[in-house]
């Protein structure tokens, strides 16, 4: 391509977005918009300026109007994940509140590894009009403000004090959201006056430009190291993250665990990287994971971790493993790969599995072994069986999830994050298609569920169109956020939502019992409450905000909803009360690290520590 001659005057907000719709990904040999276009809620901090220039540019970036700026952040990083971190969308928002808003979805994105560009309004450079509307002050310190606090939770951050600073800081964002090793949020603070002054600009800067996501190849010596470990290994095991999925590489999983004979577990990140009859994967691992997982990890003595970065729910908070096994780790973060005395290989997935499974040629795990594994999953499949099977205890959410599973066609996308559904979801979903779950538990987040699925659903009407988003959440993450609800009638972005009502936050409230304490201020009904406690009706409620709902009473009712959510044309909520109490899957679950008293009038809380503290010895000391 030639090179475009000549500078042309634009504003420091019309240079970004000209800049970004002309940036283009190959994906599977086709040339798609990097940016997929962006969230945004204007305010004096950014509607002047960026809006006039996103305006301009609505048929190549189109914008979504948000009810709430960290429910935007959150569709943004789900609409990331579902493209598996190969595009992004951008959320706007104006000085002060609107931006401090998006704290809390910067940091799941950030956690979890994820593309999202926050192009947020900032106080003025030039400081005459101080102190302005919604500034902080910092009475010593006057460059400090409140968008220094994304500095945390973001991989890059800049304050752009001038125009022409844009043309080395947005590639340098860009490039930080597409690098597979410091992939995740991106913060670029426009001071409100900068927005609207003007530069030359160079054309080249917004010639069209494809980019690629980089496959870095493993070290050769690192994988001559991790071969020879996993030769010698008489009961492998592969662990298998979210970073299957991001690299591409399920197939390459598959073939090595084929291959060599290993039984595969999966984290919560990684969870349908295999479908759930394949005969080698042994199950979800860790706290909120299976027998069948957790009992081959007791036992294995090398283990293949690909993609993961070992969050204590999958190791159990270090207690799932011998504590004699060796690791391999294979992540194109070299943080992640190191991890607790691993054996690193550090570079992309699908590379790093081939070459490993050449320099292994020949080797395969006994048959002993993933017999064993097979024996182990099969007794957890029966645990799921009667875990789902509606009837056999008070409504609960693992029979809601069976109902749901049994239902829904194999393409469907389920969305979960934090409370008692991610646990159940990820001990009772059976894939039936890789990739098509999404439980967001790296940053646990409530509010996740509702605004995660509408922008999965806008990724998933860019590729699936018949395919439906299917959303599991709690009453309490319900009343945190749910007006994603009315932007996705609003949108025409069809969800299926499940609130599954246990009166409170249940699943707390058991952590809380489990530990030898009272229940306090978690179900509604042991809450400093004036009246009654009632149950919310959120049918009545999502109706309100122009969705099809309906509440049933049982799951025989909850399938036949179902079927008429799934022929709706509409974002459909069913709610369903569930039992705070006797509705959990108590299978499956490794020891957890949770802080407890060491000193307590109560006699119960005394005894649940000592029963907890006693686990502590089969803690595997790392770094």
């Amino acid at each position: 391509m030639g090179v475009a001659a000549g500078n042309v005057e634009l504003t420091l907000a019309q240079a970004i977005v000209r800049h970004l719709a002309n940036q283009f990904i190959e994906i599977d040999g086709t040339e798609v918009r990097l940016c997929g276009g962006g969230f945004a809620i204007f305010g004096h901090g950014n509607v002047t300026c960026l809006g006039e220039a996103l305006n301009g540019h609505r048929a190549e970036l189109p914008v979504y109007r948000g009810q709430n700026e960290q429910s935007m952040g959150f569709a943004a990083a789900a609409y990331a994940k579902y493209h598996l971190r190969r595009r992004f969308m951008f959320c706007t928002a104006s000085a002060g509140p609107g931006t401090s808003n998006l704290l809390t979805s910067a940091a799941l994105a950030h956690a979890n590894r994820l593309p999202m560009l926050m192009l947020c309004g900032d106080t003025y450079v030039t400081r005459l009009p101080d102190p302005v509307l919604q500034q902080l002050e910092h009475f010593y310190n006057p460059t400090l403000g409140v968008n220094d606090a994304f500095k945390a939770v973001t991989r890059f951050w800049d304050r752009i004090s001038h125009p022409a600073q844009i043309i080395q800081s947005l590639p340098a964002a860009l490039a930080t959201m597409l690098d597979p090793a410091d992939c995740g949020p991106a913060f670029l603070g426009l001071p409100q006056d900068v927005q609207g002054w003007t530069f030359d600009y160079p054309m080249e800067f917004f010639e069209k430009t494809v980019h690629r996501v980089r496959r870095a190849a493993p070290d050769t010596d690192e994988v001559a190291d991790a071969a020879a470990l996993l030769k010698s290994a008489e009961r492998p095991m592969i662990i298998a993250g979210g970073g299957v999925q991001y690299s591409g590489a399920v197939a390459e999983l598959t073939a090595f665990a084929e291959t060599h004979n290993i039984p595969v577990v999966e984290t919560i990140a990684g969870r349908a990287n295999m479908v759930a009859t394949h005969p080698l994967n042994s199950g979800p691992i860790g706290v909120t994971g299976s027998d069948s997982a957790n009992a081959i990890a007791e036992k294995a003595d090398v283990i293949l971790a690909v993609g993961t970065r070992l969050q204590d729910f999958t190791t159990g908070s270090w207690t799932a493993f011998d504590r004699g096994a060796r690791f391999v780790s294979i992540n194109a973060a070299r943080h992640d790969a190191g991890k607790h005395r691993s054996t690193p290989v550090v570079g992309d997935a699908k590379l790093a599995l081939s070459a490993l499974s050449e320099a292994v040629h020949g080797y395969r795990g006994p048959e002993g072994w993933t017999t064993e594994a097979r024996a182990e999953r099969a007794k957890w499949d029966e645990c799921v069986a009667a875990n789902i099977r509606p009837g056999n205890r008070p409504n609960s959410y693992a029979q809601a999830i069976g109902v749901v599973n049994g239902l829904c066609d194999a393409g469907d996308r389920i969305v979960a994050a934090a409370g008692g559904l991610p646990a159940e979801v990820t001990a009772n979903w059976r894939t039936l298609k890789t990739g098509t779950v999404d439980v967001e538990f790296g940053y646990s987040c409530m509010g996740y569920e509702i605004a995660g699925g509408w922008g999965a659903r806008i990724a998933q009407a860019e590729k699936e169109p018949d395919r439906d988003t299917i959303v599991f959440t709690g009453d309490g993450s319900y009343l945190l956020m749910n007006s994603d609800i009315y932007s996705s009638v609003l949108t025409g972005k069809k969800l299926i939502i499940l609130v599954l009502d246990n009166g409170g936050f249940a699943v707390i409230n058991k952590l809380q019992n489990n530990t030898g304490n009272e229940s306090f201020n978690n179900l509604i009904k042991d809450c400093n409450i004036a009246v009654e406690p009632f149950s919310v009706d959120f049918a009545a409620h999502a109706r309100a905000m122009g969705a099809e709902a309906e509440t049933v009473s049982n799951p025989g009712e909850l399938a036949d909803a179902f079927q008429r959510a799934k022929a709706a044309d509409r974002t459909y909520v069913i709610a369903m009360q569930v039992d705070a109490h006797d509705g959990w899957t108590t299978e499956g679950h490794t020891w957890w690290e949770v802080g407890t008293p060491h000193v307590s009038d109560s006699e119960s809380v005394r005894k649940a520590h000592e029963v907890i503290e006693s686990a502590r010895a089969r803690q595997r000391k790392g770094v």
